[in-house]
């Protein structure tokens, strides 16, 4: 897989594929802020290394889930204005994707310029199944540049027109991004420092089987927290009242705990939980014992004697992937569960990983320091199927 290091870039148009799919919220005055820049931030090193060698950098990115029709709300115009503080330059923003002002935009650049296109999902063709209108779309894309440049690994698990199209008609590397994603997923997949451990959460059982069941092969310890542990405890025998729960999920869950003890994995998981009445900020809410939740009660966190015996297994761990809260972090009451995982993390002497998605967003949100982690992924899907052992799409094209 080539770097962008490899390739001759000054002079030339370089069409960059970035993920700035970012959280906005209304400010109240009509427009739309950023909450979170992660994503816009990890870029960074891509480009600045493009512009510093003359290239001239055109960007393609996505927003949301427009189903191929501009939406406003979904422009990537707080995107723009927010690269262009970053940078310290400014950004051209086409209002369109390959169209008249894209081609104008793209045509006005300079050596060293940067120009981001709009969302690439108001145009349908980018999602389409059909392989001739992805290829449609692609050669469009390719017209504005001579080299490609993969850099939203957010997005390297999907076959989509500007990410494993274009790179099928223009010389092509990795970004800054996608290659460390690349090399620490890897890292922790086939050379893991050992005691090995993985620590997953998350609402469901069902978007982490995959990965516990590739797992299970290689990791030393296995934590078990957020709402998927509550299939678990009900696999185990243990009432878990309104907890969320997969039914349908138990005996498949049945046949991991067994697989776990027949490969001496050990499974970690919670002996205390935080309950409430309902799902709210402002419900009753109590810790209790996990085999003790009475009906009507909701597990949302972890508790404070599970939070330490988490803390304790990870304690002289060399090796540790972190996906998916421990509780409904969002809600200051269920968010120190989450809290207490990241900060025993950070003490970890060895290679650490947060898997993007939601335990980024954690990450953020609760104010943890980032630099106590060796590395936060910007990919949830991608980052998961990385870990299920697939074929990333993405990354095969780079192969190539």
């Amino acid at each position: 897989m080539l770097t962008i290091d490899d390739l001759d870039v000054a002079g030339r148009r370089v069409l960059v594929r970035a993920d700035f799919n970012v959280p906005l919220e209304d400010s109240g005055d009509g427009t739309r802020v950023i909450t979170d820049d992660g994503r816009i931030r990890a870029a960074l090193p891509t480009i600045e290394s493009l512009r510093s060698r003359g290239a001239r950098v055109v960007l393609v990115a996505h927003l949301g889930r427009p189903k191929g029709e501009p939406k406003p709300e979904l422009s990537l115009v707080p995107i723009a204005a927010r690269l262009s503080e970053l940078l310290g330059v400014p950004v051209s923003f086409a209002t369109d994707v390959t169209g008249t002002s894209a081609a104008a935009v793209v045509a006005g650049l300079g050596d060293g310029g940067v120009a981001l296109l709009e969302n690439v999902r108001f145009d349908s063709r980018e999602t389409s199944k059909d392989p001739g209108e992805r290829g449609a779309l692609a050669a469009e894309l390719a017209s504005f540049a001579d080299l490609f440049v993969s850099d939203g690994f957010g997005v390297v698990h999907r076959e989509q027109a500007s990410v494993t199209d274009v790179a099928r008609l223009l010389p092509h590397a990795a970004g800054r991004l996608v290659l460390a994603e690349v090399e620490v997923f890897r890292k922790v997949l086939t050379d893991p420092e050992r005691p090995y451990a993985v620590v997953l959460g998350g609402s469901k059982v069902s978007d982490k089987l995959g990965v516990i069941e590739n797992l299970l092969g290689s990791v030393d310890r296995l934590l078990i927290g957020g709402g998927m542990c509550f299939t678990f405890l009900a696999a185990m025998g243990h009432e878990v009242g309104s907890s969320l729960l997969e039914v349908d999920q138990i005996e498949t869950v049945k046949g991991l705990i067994a697989s776990a003890s027949a490969k001496r994995v050990e499974l970690v998981l919670p002996i205390d939980v935080v309950v409430a009445q309902a799902f709210s900020a402002d419900a009753l809410h109590k810790i209790v014992a996990s085999d003790c939740i009475e009906p009507g009660w909701m597990g949302l966190d972890i508790g404070p004697n599970t939070r330490a015996l988490f803390a304790s297994r990870l304690a002289d761990a060399r090796t540790v992937v972190w996906n998916g809260p421990m509780g409904v972090f969002e809600m200051p009451p269920y968010a120190e569960g989450t809290r207490a995982i990241a900060v025993a993390i950070t003490e970890v002497d060895g290679l650490t990983v947060v898997g993007g998605g939601d335990s980024a967003a954690a990450v953020r949100l609760l104010g943890i320091d980032e630099s106590g982690f060796t590395h936060i992924s910007t990919g949830g899907g991608a980052s998961l199927e990385f870990l299920e052992g697939r074929t990333l799409p993405g990354i095969a094209v780079l192969e190539d």
